[in-house]
């Protein structure tokens, strides 16, 4: 079954104030949606990041791999690098750690390694999880993402979400998304206020909810001795805490002197960087995620490796469309070692999407495996078209949130450790 034609779409979609240790979310996030269509008359779907560097990669990847047969994996994925180039090392997105070739490789093969698994599907009348190995859970739970966050964008009126930047604000938020989607575990995107002051957060949500597991996640702007300090304050409170510090190093130190586990997606974010976490046992969960790991077939063997020696899994997130929440929940149900809630920026969307509704949705804060083959989404044409439409008229073409709050506060820093 060749590959007859891929057509590659960037979508903007609205996003909220959320703050984080890189700044705060503009009023825009972009994505890419990817359609890989056959000569046999079968369309794939996948998604990627939006920011126009990465944009153009896909699009030169779209035309490399057309004429290739979507069983042929390898194939695709030596086309992809082909078209990727030599000393091409530009693929750092956000809070994702360090760059390199073979992640910026990755990262641009993802969207197609699940369209083709998407085709594969289909022709086989089968769910991407049953070619993933078949299904452990039959749902697969997340977790409730909380972030500090302003009342609404500058000089916009106040959002449906509200403002949260103290405590109370932050245990409201979560009642609304434990309330609205059931969510098991909550987390909190630290890092931006004082270290004390998330604590504080942090033991304001053990309060209003004793019998769920909680993270906390300041994305590496603390040092090692303010980490080591934060996490003996919440022993016994923490589920774990995802990147206090900076490097596989400052992990490893901070590690050794805590009583929960670290876990990571940016001390870890290729397979070239696991021997030394693994040797100096820098982590004990790393956050898998496909869109940077190479699609869902690489993440799986990342799993399996990961599990080998014992460190356990989580899927982080970034702001993502349904084609991406079904991607992420057929490889989670088809993981045996993913055994903490995931990641998910679903419910910020506030209902956007370009996938036609029906095929996901949350129960108690799970996703049920969606039913039919393939990835079990179909795409809204009707929105993508909006979407598409949002892109071109936002003005926004990669993703900044250091001069977006820069525009608000000048004096706001990005160094490291902040604290």
């Amino acid at each position: 079954m060749l590959i007859r034609e891929v057509r590659v779409t960037p979508v903007a979609f609205r996003d909220p104030p959320l703050l984080n240790a890189m700044g705060v979310h503009q009023p825009w996030a972009l994505r890419t949606i990817v359609e890989v269509v056959t000569d046999e008359g079968l369309t794939g779907l996948g998604e990627t990041y939006g920011d126009l560097d990465h944009l153009e990669k896909v699009r030169d990847a779209a035309a490399s791999i057309t004429g290739l047969d979507v069983y042929h994996h390898n194939a695709v994925y030596a086309a992809v690098a082909a078209a990727v180039g030599a000393d091409v090392v530009t693929d750092l997105h956000g809070l994702t750690g360090a760059a390199s070739r073979v992640k910026t490789v990755d990262r641009v093969f993802s969207p197609f390694e699940v369209a083709c698994l998407d085709i594969k599907g289909k022709a086989a009348d089968r769910p991407v999880v049953d070619l993933l190995g078949g299904r452990v859970r039959d749902a697969v739970p997340y977790s409730a993402y909380l972030f500090y966050k302003w009342a609404g964008h500058p000089g916009a009126p106040e959002d449906a979400f509200g403002p949260a930047l103290d405590p109370a604000g932050l245990v409201e938020q979560a009642r609304v998304f434990v309330g609205r989607y059931g969510f098991q575990s909550i987390k909190l995107k630290g890092g931006v206020l004082p270290p004390r002051q998330e604590a504080e957060a942090i033991l304001a949500l053990r309060e209003a909810f004793p019998e769920h597991p909680l993270r906390l996640d300041p994305n590496a702007v603390w040092s090692v001795d303010t980490s080591i300090e934060v996490g003996r304050r919440l022993a016994g409170v923490l589920e774990y805490l995802e990147d206090p510090t900076d490097g596989i190093d400052g992990m490893a130190r901070v590690a050794g002197e805590v009583p929960m586990p670290l876990a990571t997606n940016m001390c870890v974010v290729t397979p070239e960087h696991l021997p030394e976490a693994i040797e100096r046992r820098a982590i004990g969960v790393l956050l898998i995620d496909h869109h940077y790991w190479g699609g869902l077939v690489r993440s799986a063997h990342i799993a399996t490796l990961c599990a080998t020696f014992g460190i356990e899994l989580s899927m982080h997130s970034n702001s993502h469309l349904g084609i991406s929440l079904a991607a992420m929940t057929h490889l989670a149900a088809a993981t045996p070692s993913i055994t903490h809630a995931c990641d998910t920026h679903t419910p910020w969307q506030d209902g956007q999407d370009v996938i036609a509704p029906g095929a996901l949705r949350f129960a108690d804060g799970a996703v049920p495996v969606p039913d039919g083959p393939g990835l079990g989404v179909e795409l809204d044409r009707d929105a993508l078209a909006v979407m598409n439409e949002q892109y071109e008229k936002c003005g926004i073409r990669a993703r900044d949130d250091v001069t977006y709050m820069r525009a608000v506060d000048p004096s706001f820093s990005t160094r490291r450790p902040r604290w």
